[in-house]
């Protein structure tokens, strides 16, 4: 059968409706927002140059249009990717993850995507992960901490790719990190518990391997402690790593020595949640037998029969000044934020004066 003079139809797509004869592009958004090509692009590129009102109007036209702006072509045009890599050691850390949220939101606000990985505490792995970042073009890296793979420094060289290492700062290394003095903050708790009298301590720390930050925070406890002649006994240091398992399992060994420790530092909020909860299981009474005292402030240590004692970091600061450098950076911009982040000790229930009985005048270290 002859088909001439007849017009075939094109085959529907998955709406049922005829499919287009080409896609939405660029142009086609530009007529529908009333807008020229140049303010679609800056509205996609460098939304912060353009106003909230027109940038609800483009991006009704791109939801209408259905249109998805092509990443690759603009990588090639603009020689940038427009995305961020960060690497952290977890997720499960309560500043980790508060961190994460406030860096995509500094970073969308400026057009800016975050790709993320955990490196699980392991320097080779996160040596890959950052590996494979650059291999897909990424514009910057946010890291945790200044000890990474020695190979790190010669791939960042040969490829030119900015980083910021954060939750930690030095002195000797201001500029290039974004965080607390880890040292200073845990030799300040430290020094609020030798003031209320205590002078037999425990520590539960979390392990120092491939941590600089908690290598930094057991030595402010140790050079506090030295400051007053007190030393932490063998009996009286226990590590471990994260869970409040193994905090409970930590406390109740060092507990269970004598001299009994009247202050238990511990190294993150999951050990201190750990120590309370086996506290109760032994029948002591916090902190009329034992003070204890964490770092970092998940919402649970708020919310304990007896609220925990902490140390509380602005990681959110710590988050959006990491995204803030590696824009200022890129964008060849003046590059103005604090490097120190800040942090308190939230004082609560948990601590408190040893009683005389388990802290007698003549005690002898």
């Amino acid at each position: 059968m002859s088909t001439q003079g007849s017009s075939e139809k094109k085959p529907p797509n998955h709406a049922g409706q005829p499919r287009q004869s080409s896609l939405a592009g660029l142009r086609e958004v530009a007529v529908a927002a009333h807008v020229s090509t140049a303010t679609v692009s800056r509205a996609i590129n460098t939304p912060h140059l353009v106003s909230p009102k027109l940038r609800e109007r483009i991006h009704q036209a791109i939801d209408q249009l259905g249109w998805v702006p092509d990443g690759t072509a603009r990588a090639l045009a603009t020689k940038r990717s427009y995305t961020i890599g960060a690497v952290f050691p977890t997720l499960t850390h309560g500043d980790f993850a508060r961190a994460t949220t406030a860096i995509q939101q500094e970073l969308q606000a400026r057009g800016y995507t975050l790709l993320l990985a955990c490196s699980d505490y392991d320097l080779e792995q996160e040596f890959q992960q950052i590996k494979k970042f650059i291999e897909r073009g990424v514009d910057g890296l946010i890291l945790v901490g200044e000890n990474h793979h020695p190979d790190l420094d010669k791939l960042l060289a040969r490829r030119s790719v900015p980083i910021i290492n954060t939750f930690v700062y030095s002195p000797q290394t201001h500029g290039t990190c974004i965080g607390p003095d880890n040292r200073k903050l845990f030799f300040d708790m430290t020094r609020y518990l030798i003031e209320m009298g205590h002078v037999v301590f425990a520590i539960v720390a979390q392990s120092v391997q491939n941590n600089d930050r908690a290598e930094a925070r057991l030595q402010g406890i140790q050079d506090a402690l030295a400051e007053e002649g007190i030393a932490v006994r063998p009996q009286h240091f226990a590590i471990g790593q994260w869970s409040i398992s193994e905090g409970r399992h930590l406390f109740r060994q060092v507990m269970a020595t004598q001299p009994r420790p009247t202050a238990v530092i511990c190294g993150n909020p999951y050990l201190a949640v750990g120590a309370y909860l086996e506290s109760i299981s032994m029948g002591l009474e916090v902190p009329q037998d034992v003070s204890i005292v964490g770092y970092d402030d998940i919402e649970v240590m708020n919310h304990l029969p007896v609220s925990l004692t902490t140390v509380r970091v602005q990681s959110e600061q710590v988050g959006r000044n990491a995204a803030r450098y590696l824009m200022a950076r890129l964008e060849d911009e003046a590059i103005d934020i604090p490097f120190q982040c800040d942090t308190e000790i939230v004082i609560r229930a948990s601590s408190g004066p040893p009683s005389r009985k388990n802290n007698p005048a003549s005690l002898s270290l």
